[in-house]
């Protein structure tokens, strides 16, 4: 996907460094995450859900909270309402390049913080919350041991995931005095809330609490294997797959034009199993299916082969086209049925080199129901042939491949 290296202020005007990931095909929404306490834009369920979110046409900006990642600033002069005001800044920044933000992802403190910004943004439709606290003062637990020390010198240093972060007593007072069952009762956007059962860091109670204090529009939606961190890619995949499907109710996506030479948009084709070989394949904001191979050939066999979505591909627009011309003519047909077979069989010219070589050959069986005479049979076989894939494939097609970069 196209990923864009940005900056923009934050709250006290210290530049915040960003990504933002671009869909290939066309852009239908845009997204904006808040990551977790401590984490960064590029935490490895924030790309997952961003990557998965583009390939289904809905842009994510996600950025380093000030002091944190690449973003400059000082972590210990931040608090939880300076990360508020972070991602209301975001939102602006996206909304002066035409791009305001629908729709508000955060993970952890994170999605306690969309929780908070979600009323001081007036683009935002839905806010998705992943593993959050109920409270923001939660996070606390994580240096208990050294808020004596917090309080007594207003600033102290503490370990956390192995790394040293100086917090402030303000930051401790600022989570102290949140409480987001007011904004939660007050929010007009519609909730998803997804957390983990077995999520050790933040209870699965605290799901509880922020559903209940928000009137619906709202859903629940656990993530049944995940950790808190949502590290494996499984569960950031399906994350994000709920995520889009769930947002489609509540954000209005814009209306596809078709692209100059890609008529039907970007198909993306992505490697779901590095020790097989699944693939994942999306079509636009709403069309997924899986490609695969059998098991005899080391596949676990969960998709359609590649020759057999080609398969799939000319028997679609074979009936397509057959129906078209029947509807058109008025013709009694009352159903199509196409049986495809491929195979690869000898032919002489097939190599370059003039040594006997192999072609590809596809079989089509065609039933055609309805009171049809043996002309119409006979006239609407022939327009089977005319149909474009048919086309494509007798004719040959070019592939023009390019080498990208993935980090965009």
């Amino acid at each position: 996907m196209p990923t864009e290296r940005i900056t923009f202020p934050g709250h006290d005007g210290t530049e915040l460094a960003a990504r933002l990931d671009m869909p290939e095909g066309p852009h239908l929404a845009t997204a904006l995450f808040a990551h977790c306490f401590t984490c960064s834009k590029d935490m490895p369920a924030a790309r997952r859900i961003a990557a998965r979110l583009a390939a289904m046409g809905i842009a994510v900006l996600r950025f380093d909270f000030t002091g944190l990642g690449h973003s400059g600033g000082e972590f210990a002069n931040t608090d939880f309402s300076s990360n508020v005001t972070d991602l209301v800044k975001a939102a602006d920044y996206l909304d002066g390049r035409g791009m305001a933000p629908a729709l508000l992802i955060g993970h952890s403190l994170g999605g306690a913080a969309v929780i908070r910004a979600a009323g001081r943004i007036d683009s935002v439709k839905a806010v998705v919350t992943l593993g959050a606290p109920h409270d923001p003062e939660h996070v606390t637990h994580n240096f208990a041991d050294a808020l004596p020390e917090i309080a007594a010198k207003g600033v102290a240093p503490v370990d956390l995931g192995g790394r040293e972060f100086c917090i402030s007593h303000a930051f401790v007072e600022d989570v102290r005095g949140e409480k987001l069952d007011q904004a939660l009762h007050d929010m007009k956007a519609a909730l998803l809330v997804m957390h983990a059962p077995r999520d050790e860091v933040v209870g699965i109670d605290n799901a509880t609490r922020i559903f209940q204090a928000k009137k619906h529009p709202k859903s629940f939606v656990t993530l049944d294997t995940a950790d808190h961190l949502i590290s494996r890619g499984a569960d950031a995949e399906y994350a994000a797959e709920v995520i889009a499907a769930w947002a489609r109710r509540y954000v209005e996506l814009a209306p596809v034009g078709p692209p100059s030479g890609a008529p039907e948009g970007i198909v993306r084709v992505t490697e779901a199993d590095a020790d097989g070989f699944l693939q994942d394949i999306q079509s636009g904001p709403t069309h997924h299916l899986l490609a695969d191979e059998p098991r005899g050939v080391g596949g676990t066999d969960r998709g359609l082969s590649p020759y057999g979505l080609v398969s799939a591909g000319l028997g679609a627009c074979t009936s397509m086209t057959i129906r078209m011309y029947a509807r058109r003519k008025g013709w009694p047909l009352t159903g199509v049925s196409v049986d495809i077979s491929h195979d690869k069989v000898h032919a002489e010219d097939a190599a370059s080199n003039g040594q006997p070589g192999k072609i590809d050959r596809f079989t089509r069986k065609i039933r055609l129901t309805g009171d049809l005479d043996a002309e119409q049979r006979a006239r609407l076989l022939e327009i089977a042939d005319k149909c474009p894939v048919h086309r494509t494939l007798s004719h040959g097609a070019q592939v023009d491949s390019t080498l990208v970069d993935p980090e965009g």
